[in-house]
């Protein structure tokens, strides 16, 4: 049986150029530059034995290049066995990990993190998948919520909001007025144990309810002072208390001009009835769900983190007393807001 001959390789100048590349690539693959050395010792009339003695290549191995390189030429000295990973993070494998990531797990998780992605890529290290997302600035365990307003009159009562804030009336006060309802008067069973070095401060998971309050504040947006009242519940007759202790500590003449969201205690007859007896006091409604346009939340959370947060009450006198002792001593040395735009070309007509 005649044997096969296999014919003898002769390379064009752009074939010669693009192996001779694949030799000098300092950071490329080392298993392509030995299949590159192979051909051009071939092309340059090398025999197996001088391969064997100068590359230490077998001679099955240089006939396996060999035959792929006459079928396929360059591309035919890429691996094509099943599990060839990858070991430098190239354009085409960082764009297949971002286009993976924007796609759901089909595990039915949520998200990936980057060991997960890099196993359903076959990948031999997560950290492609790392470094892949940081230069796209991607952070799929992370999650941000917003809410959207529904309000068709959204921006002319935004802009009125805004308006008090950035140009206020001259001689006239702004409050911004909200209510923090069912605040827990929580005692904790266990003793605290205090923060040490290396040590978190620590509370016991069990604790005891003692009752609940609300707390009505107003936020002065000229000079940051709060009015700050609790009451059992927030019904109209609560707020209505309240907001005539706003008006009280006005001088009689003063404009004065509320903001606050759309509660329905905020909207009832007797509260009408109120401003039709005082009408140097204006309500001014924020959008619907649009919290965010009242100063007072920001207020609000600030009291969360100081005392309501980790703190400890005997009982609901305890936490009404522990809450305006804060506010007095907020008032001490108050501070306004500084309501700024991020960027004015997105300003609200």
């Amino acid at each position: 049986m005649p044997q096969t001959v296999i014919p003898d390789i002769v390379l064009s100048s752009e074939e010669r150029q693009a192996l001779e590349g694949l030799t000098r690539a300092g950071r490329g693959r080392a298993d392509l530059a030995r299949r590159a050395r192979i051909i051009l010792k071939l092309a340059g009339g090398a025999s197996y034995q001088d391969l064997e003695r100068g590359l230490g290549e077998s001679s099955r191995t240089i006939g396996k290049w060999k035959r792929r390189f006459l079928e396929a030429r360059v591309d035919g000295l890429n691996g094509r066995y099943r599990g060839n990973t990858a070991t430098v993070l190239t354009p085409q494998l960082e764009a297949r990990i971002l286009a993976w990531t924007r796609k759901p797990p089909t595990d039915g998780s949520t998200h990936w993190s980057t060991r997960k992605l890099a196993l359903a890529l076959k990948l031999s290290s997560h950290t492609f998948v790392q470094r892949a997302w940081q230069r796209a600035g991607l952070q799929p365990h992370r999650l941000e919520r917003y809410m959207r307003s529904t309000d068709p009159d959204f921006e002319t009562k935004a802009a009125d909001v805004i308006g008090l804030y950035l140009d206020p009336p001259q001689h006239a006060a702004v409050f911004c007025l909200d209510e923090k309802t069912a605040i827990q008067a929580l005692d904790r069973l266990d003793p605290v144990l205090p923060l040490s070095p290396g040590r978190a401060e620590r509370h016991g998971f069990e604790y005891r309810r003692h009752g609940t309050l609300s707390l009505y504040a107003a936020f002065n947006t000229r000079t940051g002072e709060v009015i700050g009242q609790t009451a059992p519940r927030h019904t109209s007759d609560d707020f209505l208390a309240f907001l005539t202790q706003v008006v009280d500590v006005q001088p009689r003449r003063r404009e004065i001009h509320i903001i606050l969201d759309n509660l329905a205690t905020h909207k009832t007859q007797k509260v009408r009835t109120f401003l039709a007896t005082h009408p140097r006091v204006h309500l001014h409604f924020t959008p619907t769900y649009s919290s965010w346009l009242n100063q007072v939340e920001l207020w609000f959370a600030k009291i969360e983190r100081d005392i309501l947060g980790r703190g400890i009450f005997t009982s609901v006198a305890d936490l009404r007393r522990k809450i305006l002792r804060y506010i007095r001593r907020y008032n001490d040395a108050p501070k306004p807001i500084r309501w700024a735009y991020a960027d004015p070309s997105h300003r609200i007509a």
